[in-house]
């Protein structure tokens, strides 16, 4: 993947999961198919997480704690932080 693809590419996840667009276990899997091309094994390892524990948070089964979702991130020069939350039609004005 050539450099401008992959920061396309990570924009455009980023600014989904910020939107509530695509869940954290989605952006992995994307992340990690996408931009890496590595398998899940050799990508766990290089979080230096179980296997089993990144095919959970993929399926969106885990709870993982901000030291596992930051060891994820961090190879694509992300981290978990704290972020407005989207505005949906169906939320009241505050007054």
């Amino acid at each position: 993947m050539e450099i401008t693809e992959r920061d396309r590419t990570l924009t455009e996840i980023r600014t989904q999961l910020a939107a509530g667009d695509i869940t954290i276990g989605q952006a992995v899997r994307r992340l990690r198919k996408e931009v890496t091309g590595l398998q899940q094994a050799r990508f766990a390892q290089m979080c230096k997480l179980s296997l089993r524990a990144l095919r959970q948070l993929e399926q969106d089964e885990a709870n993982p704690t901000l030291h596992t979702l930051n060891s994820v991130f961090s190879p694509f020069g992300m981290q978990v932080g704290i972020v407005s939350k989207p505005r949906h039609s169906t939320e009241l004005p505050k007054a």
